[in-house]
């Protein structure tokens, strides 16, 4: 039997990208979906709804089931409708992916009030419109075998910190600290969240640097299809996946990735308040051995990221 065999999914961002991969390895492994994608530019403007759309027919001639929508997902009335579009057309939901994403890319000393708020906005609100109505839903099921999951997208910009891209580094982490509550919070109802890291070329990494992206290796991008995203997405919607919970996992290319739960590394305390001369003198003698050292950086790949 197909992995996802009776399972319902609703995909945001599903018109173009990661999303579509993943909406059609779902519909493949027996999925029944809502595809959901406002059909924008990759900074966020203008709107169509033929992507969602036209995922959709692909996929319901291939012999699947898929209804589309393309409303605006931070729009908190749009994941309303999706989870009711969901049970309206097939009963139930089982999981959610929230995969939509636009990209404002500036310094931050050049980066303006309105690219601020627009990333956040489709990032976090965007999270938020879908998770508030599929849980409340989830959690009236008094299921808590239910293997229902929410699986969210942050980014390696976010983990370790992409200098011109504040504004969705900022919201990248958001995601992660948001997944870590959903997996505390509704673990006892049935329901899982993670949070994939993804790396490929696609339109919005292509916005990055339109120079790189055209000179990278033709078998590289082969590598970096979005498709080769799709199957950890896939397996995480099964009903097999729940004792990841909570966690983050890297898909780039070919490899698949677990990252770190943030924990304490080193601690110092004193018998009573801290003298600004003993603090110092501790944390370089304690921390210094574990902090020192060359900073993270994203940038190492040919990929555009």
């Amino acid at each position: 039997m197909a992995s996802l065999e009776g399972r319902v999914a609703i995909i945001t961002g599903a018109g173009r990208g990661i999303g579509a991969s993943v909406a059609r390895q779902f519909a493949a492994e027996g999925a029944r979906l809502i595809l959901n994608d406002l059909g924008a530019e990759a900074d966020g403007r203008g709107a169509d709804s033929s992507p969602a759309r036209e995922i959709a027919d692909e996929i319901v001639a291939a012999g699947g089931q898929a209804v589309s929508d393309g409303g605006d997902v931070a729009e908190t009335a749009t994941g309303q409708r999706l989870v009711d579009l969901a049970l309206e057309h097939y009963g139930r939901l089982d999981v959610l992916v929230n995969s939509a994403g636009i990209l404002r890319d500036r310094m931050i000393f050049n980066l303006a009030e309105e690219d601020w708020d627009a990333v956040i906005r489709v990032h976090l609100r965007g999270h938020y419109s879908t998770i508030r109505p599929a849980s409340a839903y989830w959690r009236a099921q008094r299921n808590p075998d239910g293997h229902y999951r929410i699986i969210n997208f942050t980014s390696d910009s976010g983990l370790q910190g992409s200098p011109g891209q504040a504004n969705y580094a900022a919201a990248k982490m958001g995601v992660v600290g948001l997944t870590m509550s959903l997996a505390n919070a509704l673990g006892r109802m049935g329901v899982t969240a993670n949070a994939i890291a993804p790396g490929a070329a696609t339109r919005l990494t292509a916005t990055v640097d339109p120079d790189k992206a055209a000179a990278v290796d033709p078998e590289v991008l082969v590598a970096m299809s979005p498709e080769n995203v799709a199957p950890v997405v896939t397996y995480l919607a099964g009903t097999d996946s729940d004792w990841l919970s909570g966690r983050i996992i890297g898909a780039v290319g070919y490899q698949v990735t677990l990252w770190n739960t943030p924990e304490v590394l080193r601690s110092i305390e004193s018998d009573g308040p801290w003298s600004l001369a003993e603090l110092g003198r501790r944390i370089e003698k304690e921390f210094r051995p574990v902090a020192d050292g060359p900073a993270p950086s994203i940038f190492t790949s040919q990929i555009p990221t």
